[in-house]
């Protein structure tokens, strides 16, 4: 199917938006990014946790953080460590920066507000599709996450780290006795892209207004989930969903 970029044309395909949610066994979001704007809390909190070691390594750290989005947190760390700092990822150290960083976002992401469009869109397909959550969060406190934010009625299950996103893709589409090609992920990163491409799943990328698109040329993108809450409730014919 071709598939119109929206950084090149100015505006999503409304069309090619509703064919991939209409034919889709499954939707499969990112989270921080795509759900709730919560990506620059997260990048605060890697700047944060590196600061003492001098701005060029904290400024490498929120740079490979920004282009490697999606990523847990554990294999960011282990390259900061071993890669920028020179040493081995012990446990202990380990143990510690996830409990630091953990401290640092979870509250503040239970806060962000929603992507514009989010609500609506997940309030209108919850009724017509399975929905599940693919994040590089790690599983335990993505699922307190997203019931604290009130959130969880609308998912089937909501999947996180230490497993990568083309696992979890084939995670879902074993569990809902479908090709991984009839899955449809929303993502904000390259990861969720390589990992859509990886399974054959279809690939809608969430690129704010303003941001340089992280992936390829003629990839459909959207600059918030509102085209595809509109392509949801014209699909569905469902007036009641505002």
């Amino acid at each position: 199917m071709a598939a119109l970029n929206e950084r090149e044309t100015g505006e999503p395909d409304p069309e090619a938006i509703a064919r991939l949610i209409g034919r889709a066994a499954a939707i499969v979001f990112d989270f921080d990014g795509v759900l709730a704007e919560s990506v620059d809390i997260k990048t605060t909190a890697f700047a944060t946790l590196y600061r003492e070691h001098g701005a060029a390594v904290e400024e490498a750290v929120v740079a490979h953080h920004l282009a490697h989005g999606g990523i847990s947190r554990h294999e960011k760390f282990r390259h900061y460590e071993e890669v920028l700092l020179g040493r081995p990822l012990t446990p202990a150290r380990a143990e510690a920066l996830a409990d630091g960083f953990a401290r640092l976002v979870k509250q503040g992401v239970i806060a962000a507000p929603p992507v514009a469009g989010a609500p609506a869109l997940l309030a209108g397909l919850a009724p017509y599709k399975p929905l599940f959550v693919a994040s590089g969060t790690p599983e335990e406190e993505l699922q307190e996450i997203v019931a604290a934010r009130g959130d969880t009625r609308f998912f089937r299950a909501l999947h996180g780290s230490p497993r990568g996103k083309a696992e979890i893709l084939r995670t879902i589409a074993a569990e809902l006795g479908a090709r991984p090609d009839r899955l449809l992920m929303v993502g904000d990163a390259a990861s969720d892209h390589d990992a859509a491409a990886e399974t054959g799943a279809g690939f809608i990328g969430r690129v704010p207004p303003g941001d340089a698109s992280p992936f390829p040329a003629g990839t459909l993108c959207v600059g918030d989930m509102h085209p595809l809450a509109v392509a949801a409730e014209a699909l569905f014919d469902n007036p009641d969903r505002r």
